[in-house]
């Protein structure tokens, strides 16, 4: 399902990073687990240095790639599902 356009996700987690190529690989110290974000997963968790909207996200990342909308909001949905299971990020409201 995708996601409100006005949801807003901010990072929950703090983790030791370190980038490999255009991936990273960080460590929740607290859980001790360890993620491999890909390059889209990495610039996503980058962009959410700061408090973001789905619909700016989702906007950023069209910019920036060469996909569809409908596939950037499928894809960008469950990614976000991913790291909110993962306790990585947390929705914090909706505009």
């Amino acid at each position: 399902m995708v996601q409100d356009p006005n949801t807003v996700y901010r990072r929950s987690a703090e983790l030791m990073e370190a980038e490999i190529n255009d991936e990273l690989v960080a460590l929740e110290p607290n859980q001790g687990t360890c993620f491999g974000f890909n390059s889209v997963a990495t610039d996503v968790w980058r962009k959410l240095e700061q408090p973001m909207s789905f619909g700016d996200l989702k906007s950023q990342l069209l910019d920036e790639y060469d996909v569809s909308e409908e596939q950037c909001a499928q894809d960008l949905s469950a990614l976000l599902d991913q790291m909110s299971d993962a306790q990585l990020i947390e929705r914090v409201s909706s505009i």
